[in-house]
């Protein structure tokens, strides 16, 4: 993907808030001087055009899913094509993406399909996408505003709402930047998450929430938790300014970053990250700042409660304990901590724990 082209996917269960929530994008981003693309919710256009996904026909299903996701990835990379054109940044929104196909597929007609078109969950779910923006639907927390009647393909429950709603989260958990935008706020302050978490992807300048860190045992085994190795490498700083490449994977399937981090004060960083090819990845290796290691690590990411967490298990430099992260929570009482960790201590700001430092030990 050409660095001027940042592509994003919007996802949620019903009654989101995602139809206006695209409106907001559009019309802010274009505003500040960006090429804004939507891609269209694919299921819907499918179902409109008679699909029936409800069959008891397997042959008929299995095509139907096919297509759908033949069709999803095609008009993304048109989208892509148009916008690698354009003589601005281009941003595009995709209304969904490819891993809510799998939200309702059962696994083994997910694998097989996957193994039909020659695809890897890392290709549709990490290395297509630069975010993923979940929005809750309102059946979580904002019962009173869920409704079916500004949607006439909209037939579910609110049971059924919330359980799609958990499903997409699921499927989409462990992309490296997957936020979920809850129902903890005003409507209006949701729409200006999604916007503030978009502008920080394309590296708009502007201060993030605080990212809280926590010394944590694991005490029972973590439900649904998607693991990924990471190894970090930091490289020589340039302009000032730290950077580090990610090379991230699953079953030898890697897709790789660089990022530009700006401290904008103790605890508040800005980063600029980008995704890079294999070859660039080699070559930008040779810069490797030889006063720190590599850090290799196994991460954890999980959902607790609508609450997205990263675990990291430290394998090289080593840790006494595993490192837990969650962002957008201002405080420790704004976490809710799950169960099956024992938080040993809270180490926010502790430049200790800083993976750049890490990487010294």
């Amino acid at each position: 993907m050409s660095k001027d082209v940042t592509k994003i996917v919007l996802t949620g269960g019903p009654c989101a808030g995602k139809t206006t929530a695209l409106a907001r994008i559009v019309e802010h981003f274009s505003d500040i001087g960006y090429y804004v693309l939507t891609v269209p919710e694919a299921a819907t256009l499918f179902s409109q055009s008679g699909v029936d996904f409800l069959t008891a026909n397997k042959s008929l299903f299995i095509e139907s899913e096919r297509q759908l996701m033949e069709f999803q990835l095609e008009m993304e990379d048109r989208m892509e094509r148009i916008a690698k054109c354009s003589d601005r940044p281009s941003l595009i929104v995709c209304d969904r993406g490819t891993m809510d196909i799998r939200a309702y597929m059962r696994r083994e007609m997910w694998d097989a399909l996957l193994d039909s078109m020659g695809k890897t969950v890392v290709e549709l779910r990490d290395a297509r996408y630069s975010a993923v923006i979940h929005m809750s639907t309102a059946a979580k927390g904002a019962e009173s505003f869920y409704t079916l009647g500004n949607n006439a393909a909209r037939s579910e429950t609110p049971e059924q709402a919330r359980e799609i709603d958990d499903r997409l989260m699921t499927v989409w958990t462990g992309h490296p930047h997957l936020r979920v935008v809850s129902n903890d706020c005003g409507f209006e302050e949701k729409m200006n998450r999604v916007l503030k978490e978009i502008a920080h992807v394309l590296g708009v300048p502007q201060p993030i929430e605080i990212e809280r860190k926590y010394l944590v045992d694991k005490i029972a085994e973590i439900p649904n938790g998607n693991v990924s190795e990471i190894v970090q490498t930091y490289l020589m700083p340039l302009d000032g300014q730290e950077r580090r490449l990610r090379m991230r994977g699953e079953n030898g399937h890697n897709v790789y970053f660089l990022t530009t981090k700006i401290r904008l004060s103790e605890d508040r960083n800005y980063e600029h990250e980008r995704q890079i090819d294999e070859k660039q990845y080699r070559e930008l290796l040779l810069e490797a700042n030889p006063d720190k290691h590599p850090v290799h690590k196994l991460r954890c990411c999980f959902l607790w409660k609508d609450q997205y967490f990263e675990l990291d298990e430290f394998l090289n430099p080593r840790l006494e304990h595993l490192l837990l992260e969650i962002e957008d929570a201002e405080d420790a009482s704004a976490v809710d901590f799950p169960p099956f960790l024992h938080v040993v201590k809270d180490v926010t700001g502790d430049p200790m724990y800083y993976n750049s430092n890490i990487a010294k030990r």
